[in-house]
């Protein structure tokens, strides 16, 4: 069988037992020799690109080449390529995430954050999310049929660039259904809000949720929102600049 890498490492935010790591390691078993986990041991969703610098980490060696965290999708990538692996991997790639990760979404993505670390510390990396809606299953089928492809396609194109790394979102709809493979901008996606939610527990004492605000809506044009709301699957390259370069402009006047 021929291989694309010798070696690669996953990792996600759902948690180390969360179905879509399954996916990506049936995945990346299509296109390495070998395939590393080093995941969060419970589920870090929303922890961004955050590293864990005040607590100390344990890591619990489930075999050879299988390791849980007791930190963030960044503190994994970290233990992963400076403590777990003996020698670098030639990939890292994150997710599967149970929900997308469009626009906005990915300033807080804990799956997007592993991908962004591996990137900043030289090694090619890739985010997978699988999109959904309420009141029905996830595809996951989709994500586990076309992810392959992706990888291949990627393979032969130069997008590896320092401090780059790509995100890519699978559609809504089943894997036959799924139209294409698009280069896209980040855009806005569905966040429109962030919430309290207040609650009362048994003993009469306040507590509190943060919630996403994010209705399925349309975005600009050639967006990966846009591309993933029309069944395709969404490939945008993240970079670390949020400099905002026309108002730099203008201030400059």
């Amino acid at each position: 069988m021929s291989y694309l890498y010798d070696r690669v490492l996953l990792t996600n935010d759902d948690g180390f037992d969360a179905p879509g790591i399954k996916i990506l390691e049936n995945i990346a078993s299509k296109i390495a020799k070998e395939v590393w986990i080093v995941a969060p041991d419970k589920d870090q969703s929303g922890t961004s690109q955050s590293v864990s610098i005040h607590n100390p980490l344990r890591a619990i060696k489930k075999d050879e080449r299988h390791f849980a965290v007791s930190g963030t999708p960044a503190d994994c990538i970290v233990m992963g390529l400076r403590n777990l692996m003996p020698h670098k991997p030639d990939l890292i790639l994150s997710g599967v995430n149970r929900g997308s990760n469009l626009g906005l979404e990915t300033i807080f993505s804990g799956t997007v954050g592993a991908a962004m670390t591996g990137c900043l510390l030289g090694i090619p990396s890739i985010a997978f999310s699988q999109n959904f809606r309420d009141g029905h299953d996830l595809y996951w089928e989709t994500a586990y049929h076309h992810g392959p492809e992706v990888l291949r396609k990627l393979s032969t194109l130069p997008w590896q660039q320092p401090r780059t790394c790509l995100n890519v979102n699978f559609p809504d709809c089943p894997s036959d259904e799924v139209k294409s493979i698009e280069f896209t901008t980040q855009g806005v996606g569905y966040i429109e809000d962030i919430n309290v939610l207040s609650k009362t527990d048994t003993r009469e004492v306040p507590y509190y949720w943060l919630t996403f605000d994010r209705p399925i809506k349309d975005d600009l044009a050639n967006t990966e929102t846009q591309v993933v709301n029309n069944n395709s699957i969404s490939i945008t390259p993240l970079t670390f600049d949020r400099t905002d370069h026309a108002l730099l402009k203008s201030l400059k006047s």
